[in-house]
């Protein structure tokens, strides 16, 4: 009985974490009509230090190619864009959603703790 609640509670937060998405994360290939990818690469960074989209609404889809897992969110001035979490597990898995932004710079941030050089700039245009 002792190693069912000790399972239990391991597997508890995948689980809740798993209901909590802001897209669809699974391992495949990325969205159709995708207008941002970013990758999470080895060594707690992404794939490119700048990103360049359009204004409006846009598809983003998050690449892991690390073993670990990571986040994206976007932050304006300090403040996170609302609505708009992608969340990816392990190597291959793929999470997409789309945000809306207005012309301007953001910054892309994993917020996975320890994670906090895993930074880039978004430009909207």
């Amino acid at each position: 009985m002792t190693r069912i609640r000790i399972l239990a509670a391991l597997l508890a937060p995948t689980i809740v974490l798993a209901a909590c998405g802001g897209g669809s994360a699974t391992p495949g290939t990325v969205p159709a009509g995708t207008d941002l990818e970013v990758h999470a690469v080895p060594g707690l960074r992404f794939d490119m230090e700048s990103y360049e989209v359009a204004a409006g609404e846009s598809l983003v889809a998050y690449v892991n190619e690390d073993s670990i897992h990571h986040t994206l969110v976007v932050v304006q001035d300090g403040t996170t864009v609302a609505g708009f979490e992608l969340s990816i597990y392990g190597k291959g898995e793929i999470d997409s959603g789309t945000v809306a932004l207005e012309p301007g710079t953001y910054e892309l941030l994993c917020t996975v703790p320890g994670h906090q050089g895993m930074k880039a700039t978004l430009t909207v245009g």
